[in-house]
Order: C-alpha cells, then structure tokens, then sequence
C-alpha cells in the first residue's frame, strides 16, 4: 500500500504513456514525433488556459468564468488590432485580468462561493462579449494578423510557436508556484484559509491575486484563439471549461485545494489531448466528447485523494 501511495504523483504521466500506446494501435502514424508535436500545438491554448484554472483550484476555488472571459478577450482584440496594433495584445489580457480580478472581489470580499461568483461574472462577460461585437464574428485582416501575431501562427526551431508560448507561459507559472513567497501561500490558503489567516497572510490578497492571473491566462489563451482563427467571436472557447478543469484534475490537483500543481496539469492536459484524439478517431462527435470530459472529470474526482470537493464551495 505504501509503494503504490508513493507512486500516486506519477499516475497521470503513466496514464499518459499508456494512452499514448492505446491509441499508437489503433493508428500507428500516432506515434510519429510530427503527430505528437501537432498535438502539442492544437492544445496549447487548452493547456494556457488550464495553467490558469490550476492556480484557482490550487488556493481551493473553481473559476468557471475562464470561457467567457477568453471569449471577451478575443474580442478586444480583433477589434483594436487595426487601429492600435501590438498594443491591442496587452490590452485583451488586461481585460481577462480585470474580469479575473472581479471574480476575485465578488467571492473574496463579499464571501460569495467561488463556483456563483465565477458564475455571475461569465454571464457578465458573455453579455458583454456579444455587445461588443455586435452578436458576430470580428475578423482579422490577413496582413494584420501576420505583422502582429505571429508570435502564435508562425514556428521557430521547428515547433510550432503555440508550443512555445505554452511552455514559456508554464515555467512563469511554475516558478510562480515553487520558487516564490507567493506560491507559499498560495498553498497555504489551499490547504487551510483558518490557519493561512492565523498565521498572518491576506488570504483576501492572495485570491485577489490568483483570480486575476487566471483571468490574465484566459485571455491569453483567447488571443491564441483569435489568432489561430482569424477572427474573435463570443463563442470562441465554448467548449474550453469543462476539458480545462478536467484537465487540472485528472492530473492530480485536489479540487480542496493545496496539493498538485501547474507541472501535473501539463499531463493533465496531454491525456486530454490523448483522448480528443482517440475519439476522433473512432468516430465521437464533439458534443459527445463533452459527455465524456464530464464522465472523465467525475471518476478523477472519485479517484483524487479520497476527500470531498469542498473545494468548488469556497
């Protein structure tokens, strides 16, 4: 019992390799470095935007704004581009950051459950995101789009520059997580607001904090999307929370808070890949993938170190 509680960090990564091998026999080009580095890129996003979630679950909270907020940011986006350039880029994230930073007020301030507060700000996002755009895709003209985002579209080294931003997006992540003071207290409050309090951190700062990052992260991850597609549209990451989440806890991060981290939501998110995949090729509609998420997402929980999610009631 002890040797398998000792391996319990590294069931998703062999989860990962064994999923790999599943679906290596059913097509063997899976297994080719370009598919595998493919993969890696057609989730990048997912993964940035998963980043996010992981420091929000990781303090013992859920966000379930990121889609909408995304969406929002992608909007801005598109709509500044032409008129300001560069500059529009820092101006989307500053928006999913003020939106996170909302989320963060309404549930640590007002002491509203993390899972209404998000609630009430996505509704808000949403609406706002339609709004803007006038109920319609916003696109972005080709010439903009290859002198201000190719950062995202183009490749250097050889690897698509969405595996790029993801991995530079990771390591701040995860030095934010285990080299800081306040990934510290990140964990802290994860583990027990009462005692975080006692011991004398801010619990209210930190949330503050962590909300606007992941707020930031969602609207990087909508900026990856708008540049992917050509366009912003209010329904860009429609279908981005409930694998985003799945992601965090299949890789390990306990829903209550305080264990886990950004580097187990990397295998996280490659499973998630690995099973997109592999019901695409047997056939699952999207729609039906979204049933299996949640079925997914159910049994991580059940399998996840054996307490409640009292977590998603913060």
């Amino acid at each position: 019992m002890v040797r398998l509680r000792s391996l319990t960090p590294y069931l998703p990564w062999i989860a990962l390799i064994l999923a790999i091998l599943v679906v290596g026999l059913f097509d063997a080009r899976f297994l080719d470095p370009m598919t595998l580095i493919g993969l890696m890129a057609d989730n990048a996003t997912l993964f940035v935007m998963a980043l996010g979630m992981t420091l929000v679950i990781y303090v013992g909270s859920v966000d379930l704004s990121m889609q909408s907020v995304a969406a929002v940011a992608s909007i801005v986006l598109a709509l500044l581009l032409p008129g300001y350039g560069l500059a529009a880029i820092p101006a989307a994230i500053v928006i999913g950051g003020m939106f996170g930073l909302l989320s963060g007020f309404v549930h640590g301030k007002l002491r509203i459950p993390s899972f209404v507060a998000t609630l009430a700000t996505g509704g808000i996002a949403a609406t706002a995101a339609l709004w803007i755009s006038g109920q319609r895709a916003v696109g972005i003209a080709g010439d903009v789009r290859s002198d201000t985002l190719g950062w995202i579209i183009g490749s250097t080294l050889g690897l698509p520059n969405e595996i790029w931003v993801g991995l530079v997006v990771f390591v701040l992540a995860f030095v934010l997580e285990q080299a800081t003071p306040f990934g510290k207290m990140m964990k802290a409050v994860g583990c027990s607001e009462p005692a975080a309090t006692v011991s004398g951190i801010r619990v209210i700062r930190i949330k503050l904090a962590v909300f606007a990052l992941a707020g930031a992260f969602a609207g990087l991850s909508g900026i990856m999307l708008a540049g992917r597609l050509s366009s912003g549209t209010p329904t860009i990451a429609n279908e981005f929370l409930l694998p985003a989440i799945a992601a965090v806890v299949l890789g390990g991060t306990s829903l209550t808070g305080g264990n886990g981290g950004v580097l187990r939501t990397l295998a996280g998110t490659m499973l998630i890949a690995v099973f997109r995949t592999g019901m695409t090729f047997v056939g699952v509609n999207a729609l039906a993938q979204q049933i299996v998420f949640g079925t997914i997402l159910i049994l991580a929980v059940c399998l996840n170190s054996g307490h409640a999610p009292k977590g998603v009631m913060k």
